[in-house]
């Protein structure tokens, strides 16, 4: 299994050892120099077993996992190094000194640093230089994987000749690359192909997705899923076995990799990733450009090919954006909202079982891990909630991700009630009821009645602003907003709410629970429509006015897919509801004035009953009503409902292009976002992205509204503005931030934080 020449100028090091370099004389012994060739604490360390088996640790210090750093080079080198000074060296066995991590992947800050596609490129090659001094050594290397085996860190196990994992739900082994505008640099697009087929490989890097022990070991990615208990053991023996010929791929793996069938597969895989991305996101289509070269051409092109692309797509404007949430998000996770230190949550409950109660208390119970007590008026609706955690983890039983005793452990955390019981014992009560602000304020009082004094209550309005909710609270500094996003267990963020009495402990308690429920939180301000429906508001209203012009409901949501949106803005509102989309424009009208107003003849929508999928009445068709519609289809394409134009009484025709479409809608969102972040509703220009991108779909491409804005420059985003406001209308007037920002240069982002 020798790979010597797979990349130009990176042999296996091969040294002649001399006595005083010995280190297997004392068998077992860990290296006493730990010490990197720059005097730092190297990340690797090296120890011999009995029979001269070489286990190079991995332990980055002072990092609770690891990642791969440039300065790894010359600690890799040496560490392979000494392990070939010892002339009965029989094999090496890679695994990580960390609790739960093999190797997350590469340090993403060493691309920001790179002010060149050269350097960029160079970084790439470094990279495969020093795994394919791994994949040439003539001895078997092994990597005992256990926990997250990402990016880098899967390409580090590719060039071992075996791979052995545990089968630990911790462990997951994928190429995420492409979700920060990225393609694996140190291999892994020539590696991965040749390891488990052209179709597998495909898959897992043009989605990042990752995959868990039991499905790596289906599609050949590892060679043995054992306990972690004998991941050591396993891999050890897997060296002892020396090098074996890998078994050939599976029929149909053999054949998509034939050369007829290779060429339809790249057609077939290329229109569908265009068709998906729009041509928003290069990075996919580069990493198909570069597994063609290496499977066409061969390794050594494909591995030039790789690097020549890793350096141009750091420098993209989208790997930038796409990189800088990355780094938003992450700071986020170590963010509580607040300079408190929070409760302890040990058992948390819920205030009805709808849609969103569920939700709530399936992410609670199988995320989180807490006991979950639903509180809803009747039966049926405790009911709903648990079919829906039910129903939910089943799909994960029947994917082989969870076994059937580990969906009942779960389900054994949820119990539900007609009354208070158990409600003493509650340290966090979420109220999911219908937005109506006696109803809520009623639910306070029984909380401070039923409840702990410790106890805090958590609002999941979409609208109605917290202090109005704690108006009459006996506590109201245990009062604090919620705002899920639908569905719960899909959409990663929560908007957490504080009005100006709610205790900084309280703050720092919710953020703490949001975070393991597996949510993002961002902490926004008490006004109304708070963050996320504030800006959205304008985007759907100025869709509609699209509408009533006579533009398509389809060639409408087109527009803003294309433009970088998962969904358009007509099946936006279908999907959430009209009704209760439609119930946040009065709050926003009153509090902020006529800009709000949605036009006057879109009523007759919400007058005819149409509410959206959930009666199977809306822009679209569909092919039942109740809460299971689906969307009609034809030709894989949704079908509007036409009878819509004779409500409004607008005949459907294609007038303006999808650019001055998504440009409408977009600078109105732009412009609010502005307004919120002047106005205090936002703390930070990066809390105003992460919202919009994890809570409403704005295009991961571009970073967020203000980043977007960064890129065309304030002054561009005005003039559009202006623009608009003479051909449609004074809602499109700049606010004074955006037009101060423009006249001053102001950005949102220093030019550090851009790269």
């Amino acid at each position: 299994m020798s790979q010597r020449n797979e990349v130009a100028g990176a042999a296996p090091i091969e040294i002649t050892p001399t006595p005083q370099d010995l280190t297997a004389q004392d068998p077992g012994q860990q290296e006493a120099d730990h010490l990197a060739p720059n005097g730092a604490i190297s990340a690797f360390t090296l120890r011999f077993t009995a029979d001269n088996i070489g286990v190079i640790t991995i332990d980055v210090p002072d990092e609770k996992v690891n990642t791969l750093k440039a300065e790894f080079v010359e600690q890799i080198t040496q560490i392979l190094q000494k392990a070939q000074r010892n002339p009965q060296l029989s094999g090496l066995v890679i695994i990580s000194g960390k609790k739960d991590s093999f190797i997350a992947g590469a340090d993403i800050s060493m691309i920001a640093r790179c002010q060149t596609a050269q350097q960029a490129t160079d970084l790439a090659a470094k990279g495969q230089q020093v795994m394919a001094s791994i994949a040439g050594l003539h001895i078997p290397v092994v990597a005992a994987i256990h926990g997250a085996c990402l990016g880098g860190g899967l390409e580090l196990a590719l060039a071992c000749h075996s791979r052995v994992c545990s089968l630990d739900d911790k462990t997951q082994l994928g190429l995420p690359e492409v979700q920060l505008g990225l393609l694996p640099g140190s291999g892994g697009t020539q590696r991965l192909p040749r390891l488990i087929g052209l179709p597998n490989a495909l898959d897992l890097m043009l989605t990042g997705r990752s995959v868990r022990a039991k499905q790596a070991l289906r599609m050949g990615l590892v060679d043995d899923a054992v306990p972690h208990s004998i991941l050591l053991q396993a891999a050890i023996e897997r060296v002892q076995q020396g090098v074996k010929a890998r078994p050939p791929l599976p029929y149909f793996a053999r054949v998509a990799s034939g050369p007829l069938a290779r060429d339809l597969v790249f057609k077939a895989v290329r229109k569908k990733t265009l068709a998906k991305t729009q041509g928003n996101y290069p990075a996919a289509e580069r990493i198909l450009d570069v597994i063609h070269v290496g499977v066409t051409q061969g390794r050594s092109k494909g591995y030039q090919a790789e690097a020549n692309a890793f350096g141009e797509l750091a420098m993209t404007s989208q790997s930038a954006a796409l990189r800088s949430l990355f780094f938003a998000s992450t700071a986020l996770k170590k963010e509580l909202g607040a300079d408190a230190q929070p409760l302890t949550v040990k058992k948390v409950a819920i205030l009805g079982g709808g849609l969103m109660g569920g939700g709530i208390a399936n992410v609670t119970a199988t995320r989180a891990g807490l006991p979950v007590r639903i509180k809803d008026i009747n039966p049926q609706g405790i009911n709903h909630a648990l079919k829906y955690s039910w129903d939910l983890l089943s799909k994960r039983v029947r994917s082989k991700r969870m076994k059937p005793a580990e969906r009942q452990k779960q389900m054994m955390l949820i119990s539900g009630s007609t009354d208070y019981s158990g409600f003493k014992q509650v340290d966090v009560v979420i109220e999911a009821v219908f937005e109506d602000l006696s109803l809520k304020q009623q639910m306070i009082a029984d909380i401070e009645k039923n409840a702990a004094e410790h106890t805090i209550f958590a609002s999941n309005t979409s609208s109605l602003p917290i202090h109005q909710i704690a108006a009459q609270a006996s506590r109201p500094e245990q009062v604090i907003g919620l705002h899920y996003f639908s569905p719960v267990d899909k959409m990663p963020l929560v908007e957490v709410i504080p009005h100006e009495k709610t205790s900084a402990q309280t703050i720092a308690t919710t953020v703490s629970l949001a975070k393991k429920q597996g949510k993002t939180a961002i902490v926004v301000g008490d006004s109304a429509g708070f963050y996320v429906n504030r800006i959205l508001a304008p985007y759907i209203n100025e869709a509609a006015r699209c509408l009533l012009n006579g533009e398509p409901i389809e060639y409408i949501d087109y527009s803003l897919v294309r433009f970088g949106f998962p969904v358009g803005p007509l099946q936006l509102l279908d999907e959430v509801g009209i009704d209760v989309a439609t119930k946040i424009v009065p709050i926003l009208v009153d509090a902020f004035g006529a800009r709000f107003s949605a036009p006057e003849s879109f009523d007759a929508v919400l007058k005819d009953e149409r509410k959206g999928r959930k009666n199977g009445k809306g822009f679209y068709l569909y092919e039942s009503k109740g809460l299971k519609a689906k969307l009609q289809l034809k030709s894989k394409s949704k079908q509007a409902d036409t009878t819509i134009y004779s409500l409004l009484h607008v005949t459907p025709r294609r007038q303006q292009s999808p650019l001055d479409i998504a440009e409408r809608c977009v600078m109105m969102m732009l412009n609010e976002a502005v307004r919120c972040l002047d106005e205090g509703t936002i703390r930070s220009a990066r809390d105003g992205d992460i919202g919009a991108v994890f809570g409403i779909g704005f295009p991961p491409f571009l970073g967020g509204p203000f980043r977007y804005i960064d890129q065309l420059g304030a002054s561009q985003v005005v003039a559009r503005l202006e623009k608009l406001r003479q051909l449609h209308g004074e809602h499109f007037a700049p606010c004074s931030a955006l037009v101060e920002r423009a006249q001053s240069g102001e950005r949102f982002y220093s030019e550090q934080e851009s790269d």
